[in-house]
């Protein structure tokens, strides 16, 4: 029920988030873009997470991975470096648990008249006969190992959290308030204008880390 879930959060909402505009000019551009920096890994987060081992051994303070921009009403960014990575894998488990799902679960599934698990099969096979391997055998492999991963990584997901020592605000924010407490300044950082030169700028006026 739990994977149902998952499955229905990120590869049904969030592309039905993306792309449910009406008629707002480069709408679907800027959701775009918010959700690459939200839940993407780039260049900034590289930045974070190097500032975050140099933290670890005592090398500068630990830079904020959670910033809100006050002005535009939503957040540059708001996940841990690490959370993002395992997003990838995440993302990619349950995709693999869905499609090879399809064909154990019915081998001959046709929905509409479309071969479904005809063409997930076609595919395994190719990819079977590469290593000399049965391919109904290879799906129930990826379909295994990909459930064990997700269990895996749903464990070390929630355990991070759990390593703050005021995690009740996350769980707070997912189950009762719906927002994030951003008063936190370790690991946070809210923008609360722009100066005459677009520049973003904090409480202080410059782009530092609290």
């Amino acid at each position: 029920m739990q994977f149902l879930f998952f499955l229905v959060a990120n590869w049904i909402l969030v592309p039905y988030n993306i792309f449910s505009c009406k008629g707002e000019r480069w709408c679907v551009r800027n959701r775009v873009k918010h959700f690459k920096e939200s839940y993407v890994f780039g260049e900034d987060d590289a930045e974070r997470l190097s500032g975050i081992v140099r933290n670890f051994f005592g090398k500068g303070k630990y830079p904020a991975f959670t910033i809100y921009d006050e002005q535009e009403g939503h957040y540059v960014t708001k996940l841990h470096p690490m959370l993002k990575l395992l997003i990838i894998f995440e993302s990619t488990a349950i995709a693999l648990i869905a499609i090879t799902g399809v064909v154990l679960y019915n081998i001959a599934w046709a929905p509409l008249g479309l071969p479904i698990s005809e063409w997930i099969l076609s595919a395994a096979w190719y990819v079977a006969s590469l290593f000399n391997v049965d391919a109904l055998g290879l799906i129930r492999l990826v379909h295994l190992f990909a459930a064990y991963w997700f269990v895996f990584e749903l464990i070390v997901h929630v355990g991070i959290l759990e390593f703050d020592p005021d995690v009740w605000k996350y769980h707070k924010a997912i189950f009762w308030s719906g927002k994030e407490d951003l008063s936190d300044r370790h690991f946070v950082r809210v923008i609360e204008e722009k100066d005459q030169k677009g520049l973003l700028t904090d409480q202080k006026g410059v782009m530092e880390e609290h």
